[in-house]
């Protein structure tokens, strides 16, 4: 059941805070303010339009810098005076060029591991861009797309002998080396993570369409 606007809380200045994040990475992107007004005009334009403390008036995402972002969903939080704003974006949502307003960090702790796909893969294209001496993955860039596709091959057979074996530990690793593989073609090719994650979104909204055909 959807919650309607007159039953959010905006506060004493008509104000209501928005987190932008992806779609895809689910990062979050920005923080931003809505009015009644501006809310309107993102649901009924399906982009985000947010009101300006500092000018004190309505801006609309991407007017200047075609850096629009498309709504996939706007959810209120238990108490209904803050919003999630789920997007789409068409470039960088921050205005200094980075793909996200926040990038300064003020704390990290070191009892968790901050791995990421995102940062293995940056990881792996900064081993091309500044080749290291005795990188194995350097070593794969020199050789080319004919060595990293035999290594794809390679690992596929592994996973292949591993799953069908039944032993899960050992299908794990073999997995997670057919992935580290997989990212260095990724990288050779100049295909993103965010590109097979909208790959994959796609899929997903087919197969729902699928299923809701079938239900009739």
């Amino acid at each position: 059941m959807m919650l309607k606007t007159e039953e959010l809380k905006f506060d004493e200045k008509g104000l209501i805070p928005a987190v932008v994040t992806d779609h895809y990475t689910k990062e979050v992107l920005t923080v931003a303010y809505m009015n009644a007004e501006s809310l309107k005009i993102s649901m009924e334009e399906g982009r985000t339009c947010f009101y300006s403390r500092s000018r004190k008036t309505l801006w609309r995402k991407g007017e200047t810098s075609g850096n629009v972002q498309h709504i996939v969903s706007i959810t209120a939080d238990c108490d209904k005076d803050a919003l999630v704003v789920e997007v789409v974006k068409d470039g960088p949502a921050c205005h200094t060029g980075a793909e996200s307003c926040f990038f300064n960090k003020v704390y990290e702790s070191e009892k968790f591991n901050d791995f990421s796909i995102d940062a293995l893969y940056d990881l792996i294209k900064g081993r091309k861009t500044e080749k290291k001496e005795g990188s194995y993955t350097t070593y794969l860039f020199e050789q080319g797309i004919d060595k990293i596709l035999k290594k794809v091959g390679e690992e596929c057979t592994e996973v292949i002998i591993g799953g069908k074996g039944g032993d899960k530990a050992e299908t794990v690793f073999e997995i997670a080396d057919l992935t580290y593989h997989v990212l260095v073609l990724m990288v050779e090719m100049n295909i993103l993570p965010k590109d097979i994650i909208a790959e994959l979104a796609k899929r997903h909204v087919v197969d729902k369409k699928v299923k809701q055909q079938k239900m009739k």
